[in-house]
């Protein structure tokens, strides 16, 4: 056997699941306890004292009514057909094992009657009088055999199987009711959803955003209330309100506003939080945005909740149905007609059910139970259809707390919501806090101003190439609110801080004029706004989308150089995405590192006070150039990596042209270098990392040439043209296939730089000592087999490169070249040290001045 508790837990869950278990749910649980108590009451009782009990319809009664003029006759055949069968049982007895006493009796006088003839009716009919009731000459065990036969056979079914079917569909009403939480499917889904529930309920974060939400609507209140005579129970009158903030967000959301003059609320200390619980509260953020992506994706829940209360609900109809119409088959008194006349000697019995009457009223209480659990079923359909509970609403939380952007939800998870609802809505509305991305961007908040203090960004402050105070912050969740406390810092950069904020305190940073937002949309408000406005000087901007470059960033009217990486063309590579530039009035230098088929017309606006323009492809092939006639004022011009195959013709447009770069693309032949003569003004052209085989003797007519880059090409020879240019101060054309230095070489007295590294040379003319003004000579990788003497005329050398050569050694001459040192001569070691030990005490000497390293 099997206690009610046991049977009880079977409609037992874990408690922290009871927060899904609406009032109908708990109803209808109690429902069946009760029924499962009735059916094993019903059980019970039918166990231990469930009996029927027949007695044998006489022969002779029903003769007596048919034949009342013969009665005395029919009275002595039953005797006597009675004295026959006494004598019967009595012999059946008298070989039997238990003795019983009615069949002696029965014997005693049937046996007198036998031997004692001569007795008149007289004294039989008084014998039959005084007698207590009908003879049946039936024994016990007989009577035990037809108690049985009768019982299975007589009695309805449902009065002996009442109790078994009641269990068996309390059993099946219990499983549909808890199902969905034992389903695999559903099971993990709904015990991750209590236990972050659970956790979002208690978390320290929940009370202090909620709490600062109180103080801002009583603070609200009392502002609107001016007049009242009483305060809300809830607002303060003894706290300390902070100073007015003047401080407006520049982009406000919609539904979100903010008031200048609005005081700013102190929070109750109590609400502090440490760093555990942040670190807690932040984990709980991410757990709920997996959560929800997880379990919005399908209604397998909801589903499955509906099809189990459908379930119950037929079931509660078909137990209605077929129990109703055997309440009446119940009853006390039963016919039975076993067939066992050959056994028993009686074809009919009337027979007793002893527990007929407590079953029925076992039955009547039962379909008053189910039919209460039918009603709450069809109530639970009702509230099922009644409302979308695939979609749930966050409206009512968003107007009574700060959280407006609060998303509504659909799905598994909107109708768990529902549910909780039914419990207590205090649960969602806690539970909304950690779906609001304004929240999460609080806590951050908090948790980044723990942990990046004013000591922490002063070590990692440092100096970069330019000798300026630089603080990079990569990865962050914010920017901390201590960064506004660098007074002196010149150059912020800020990368992969999706969240970053710039507030107003940033006017304190009045040394800042360099600003980099690497994969950073910040957001500013209008005080900080305003002062970058003023203030900044230099913006860096690399994104993914062009659509991440803030919108505030073309209205920067004192901007002076602007750069921007990132992908600048729209889905179908034919427009760009870049707004007008038009607002930046003082812009002077652009840099533009992205995809570009042709000039964003935008840069156009800025085109008449534009002094350097800067274009990095990633290998596409920049097509239109017609934009550059424009920009008259550009000194600078770089069009890097953009595949180009011709020097483009708009360049020579460009009459106040002083530089141009054309580096890593596609050229093979200049000879529209000609036209390079209209440049008065240029003097620094750079076709490095190209495919050009050979210059035009044209070049002579770049004479303001001053710097000629040509590295990385394939040169074979450099022409005397060349060497005509006399205002020559640089000329690189390493690692090309040059075999001949040109004694031409000397006419380029004002040469300072010459880098030849990476070719075929392999003697050097004298008259490259003429050139007496270099201060770095690059002669690495190639085939020179000796340095002439001639080496010392070059006082001014700093950076001498001879690694990679056929060099025996080294001219002691070297010692002559006053500003050489060893820092600056780059050769094999063993070179070095076979020079004389006094040229190597002169190489290893220190000085202070500063020389070139190179390009």
């Amino acid at each position: 056997m099997f206690t009610l508790a046991e049977v009880a837990s079977l409609s037992d869950i874990q408690p922290t699941y009871r927060i899904l278990k609406p009032w109908w749910d708990v109803f209808m649980d109690y429902l069946a306890v009760v029924m499962l108590m009735v059916a094993i009451f019903a059980g019970t009782m039918q166990l231990t004292k469930d009996q029927v009990v027949c007695l044998p319809v006489l022969q002779s009664t029903v003769n007596s009514k048919v034949q009342p003029d013969t009665a005395g006759k029919a009275d002595f055949t039953t005797v006597e057909t009675t004295t026959g069968q006494e004598e019967a049982s009595m012999r059946t007895v008298s070989f039997g094992s238990t003795p019983t006493v009615a069949p002696d009796i029965l014997l005693s006088r049937a046996t007198s009657s036998q031997y004692q003839p001569t007795e008149s009716s007289q004294e039989l009919k008084k014998e039959q009088k005084d007698s207590s009731g009908r003879k049946t000459n039936l024994d016990f065990q007989q009577y035990v055999f037809i108690n049985q036969m009768c019982y299975h056979l007589a009695l309805p079914w449902y009065s002996k199987y009442f109790p078994y079917l009641v269990l068996i569909h309390t059993i099946i009403l219990i499983v549909s009711s808890n199902f969905w939480f034992k389903y695999p499917k559903t099971c993990s889904k709904i015990e991750h959803f209590v236990s972050i529930l659970g956790k979002c309920f208690e978390s320290p974060w929940t009370t202090k955003a909620l709490s600062e939400t109180a103080c801002e609507d009583s603070e609200e209140n009392k502002q609107r209330l001016t007049g009242a005579q009483s305060l809300p129970k809830y607002v303060s009158t003894s706290s300390d309100e902070g100073s007015p903030s003047a401080s407006t967000p520049m982009i406000t959301k919609s539904g979100f506003k903010f008031s200048a003059d609005k005081p700013m609320i102190e929070i109750p200390s109590v609400t502090i939080l440490d760093k555990k619980d942040g670190e807690q509260a932040k984990a709980l953020f991410e757990k709920v945005r997996k959560f929800r992506a997880h379990v919005e994706d399908s209604d397998l829940i909801y589903k499955l909740y509906v099809g189990q209360t459908v379930i119950k609900t037929v079931k509660f109809i078909f137990i209605l149905c077929y129990t109703a119409n055997f309440v009446n088959t119940i009853s006390f008194e039963h016919i039975c007609n076993p067939k066992v006349e050959h056994l028993i000697g009686y074809t009919q019995f009337e027979c007793t059910h002893n527990m007929a009457y407590m079953l029925k009223k076992l039955l009547i209480s039962y379909i008053s139970l189910i039919c209460v659990y039918g009603f709450i079923c069809l109530y639970t359909l009702f509230w099922l259809f009644r409302i979308p509970l695939k979609e749930y609403s966050f409206e009512k939380v968003r107007e009574e707390s700060s959280f407006s952007d609060i998303p509504d939800v659909k799905n598994d998870f909107a109708f768990l919501l529902h549910m909780v609802d039914q419990y207590d809505q205090l649960y969602s509305k806690r539970f909304g806090v950690f779906l609001s991305e304004v929240s999460e961007n609080k806590l951050r908040g908090i948790s980044l101003n723990h942990e990046w203090t004013y000591e922490k960004l002063r070590q990692h402050v440092s100096r970069n190439a330019q000798d300026k105070q630089e603080l990079h912050l990569f990865m962050l969740s914010g920017v901390p609110d201590a960064v506004f406390d660098l007074t002196d810092l010149d150059v912020l950069k800020l990368e992969l801080i999706p969240e970053a904020k710039i507030t107003a305190k940033i006017s304190q940073m009045t040394n800042l004029q360099e600003l980099h937002l690497y994969h950073c949309p910040a957001k500013v408000e209008q005080t900080a706004f305003s002062f970058l406005r003023d203030h900044l000087r230099c913006l860096h901007v690399k994104f993914t989308d062009v659509a991440e470059i803030p919108a505030w960033v073309y209205l920067l009217k004192t901007l002076r150089e602007l750069y921007l990486i990132g992908n600048l063309n729209s889905e179908n590579n034919k427009m760009i995405g870049l707004e007008s530039l038009r607002e930046l009035r003082h812009l002077k230098i652009l840099h533009v590192k992205s995809n570009l088929t042709k000039i964003p017309p935008n840069i156009t606006d800025v085109a008449p006070h534009l002094t350097k323009l800067v274009i990095h492809n990633d290998g596409t092939k920049l097509v239109v150039l017609n934009s550059l006639k424009k920009m008259t004022n550009v000194a600078e011009l770089e069009l890097q990596n953009c595949e180009l195959e011709r020097i483009p013709h708009a360049i020579f447009s460009l009459s106040n042209l002083q530089e141009l770069d054309l580096k890593s693309n596609s050229i093979r032949t200049i000879e529209e270098i000609i036209s390079f003569q209209h440049l008065k003004r240029l003097t620094c052209l750079k076709l490095w990392h190209n495919k050009i085989v050979s210059i035009p003797s044209s070049i002579t007519h770049i004479k303001n040439l001053e710097s000629l880059y040509l590295s990385n090409n394939k040169l074979e020879t450099l022409p005397a043209a060349v060497f005509s240019l006399q205002k020559l101060r640089c000329l690189d054309v390493s690692y090309n296939s040059i075999a001949v230095i040109p004694v031409e070489i000397g006419l380029l007295q004002n040469l300072q730089h010459f880098h030849i590294t990476g070719n075929k040379v392999d003697v050097l003319p004298k008259q490259l000592f003429k050139c007496v003004k270099l201060r770095t000579l690059s002669l690495g990788q190639n085939c020179i087999t000796s340095i002439p003497d001639k080496v010392s005329q070059l006082l001014q050398l700093t950076y001498l490169e001879l690694k990679g050569n056929c060099l025996d050694r080294l001219p002691a001459t070297l010692g002559q070249c006053q500003l050489l040192r060893k820092s600056g001569l780059i050769v094999e070691d063993h070179l070095f040290d076979a020079l004389p030990s006094e040229v190597k005490e002169v190489l290893n000497q220190d000085t202070s001045i500063p020389f070139a390293n190179g390009i």
